[in-house]
């Protein structure tokens, strides 16, 4: 990214280069992304690196799109732009391929559902979640096929850099998968993206700040960050209600995520700072439920400690 980027969120009154400033900023207008479920499955689920998947995942509560009947991506394109559309002012849009490993499949089967994707007139890109651990080279070589034609992210699934937290978190990779994926994902043209979790259990918070050193360290576009919250129908929730997984309090997650802001680079797009569910899905903690008053909370932590992204580096 240009220095020009690098400044100019800061000169706009941000504390965080905000994923949706820089949406408006890249398009002219307001950007929202669709949630599109293409049925694909894990490595982790399906017993190739492991069983029962991610501790903490129920992909219904994460992805609207997973709670909807079986659709095709067209019409599951037309349902989210109606739904948008009734809550923002809204005309385009991203399309993205959230729940569960959306690059785990044969090139053949991915190929004609992101066509179909970018085909509909109101999506100028794409954004693909999926884990560093499914990103074969024929695979690399199709999103950066895609990349050449739309504006295109790419989601990796960190987490952590910590090998004992994604052992408990049933990843079936450890922190060297994302550095390989990383690593072949340069100059390919589209952005990279690390999702991660504060406050898993065991992590101190040198633990996270090393995770945020990291971040830093690889050089990559964009990254999501979330606490660690609990859905139902999970050994999370079971290990919530046995006393065993403590959740972070709002205010130590606060605290804890403005110490990681100030350690990442200005020019890494915030793409996400909190992370909530549906309140049928929802078990802990109660706060994420309240996004904004918490959105809120961060952006007057900033100000007391007259703090910004990549302060400390």
């Amino acid at each position: 990214m240009s220095s020009t980027a690098k400044t100019t969120w800061r000169d706009a009154g941000l504390r965080y280069y905000a994923y949706s400033w820089y949406l408006r900023k890249r398009f002219g207008e307001r950007i929202q992304k669709i949630s599109l479920d293409a049925k694909f499955t894990c490595p982790n689920v399906d017993g190739t690196v492991a069983k029962g998947g991610c501790t903490f995942c129920d992909n219904r509560s994460f992805s609207p799109s997973r709670r909807e009947p079986i659709r095709d991506i067209t019409d599951q394109l037309a349902n989210g732009i109606t739904r948008l559309k009734r809550r923002y002012k809204v005309d385009r849009f991203i399309a993205y391929f959230q729940p569960a490993t959306n690059t785990y499949a044969p090139v053949d089967r991915l190929r004609p559902l992101y066509e179909q994707a970018i085909d509909h007139e109101k999506v100028v890109g794409l954004s693909i979640g999926t884990r560093p651990d499914c990103v074969a080279e024929d695979v690399m070589d199709l999103l950066q096929e895609f990349a050449g034609r739309t504006f295109m992210s790419v989601e990796y699934g960190m987490q952590t850099i910590h090998n004992k937290s994604l052992d408990w978190m049933n990843r079936g990779h450890h922190h060297d998968a994302t550095i390989d994926a990383i690593e072949r994902s340069r100059g390919r043209g589209f952005e990279i993206c690390l999702h991660v979790i504060l406050g898993l259990p065991g992590e101190t918070h040198e633990d996270m700040m090393a995770t945020a050193a990291e971040v830093a360290r690889l050089n990559i576009d964009s990254v999501k960050i979330h606490n660690l919250y609990c859905v139902k129908n999970t050994k999370l929730a079971d290990q919530v209600q046995s006393g065993e997984v403590t959740l972070m309090e709002r205010q130590e997650y606060i605290k804890t995520l403005v110490d990681f802001l100030e350690r990442i680079p200005s020019d890494v797009l915030v793409e996400r700072t909190i992370g909530d569910a549906p309140p049928q899905f929802f078990v802990g903690p109660s706060w994420c439920l309240d996004k904004s008053a918490v959105l809120r909370a961060i952006d007057d932590e900033l100000v007391r400690r007259d703090t910004w992204q990549g302060k400390l580096l």
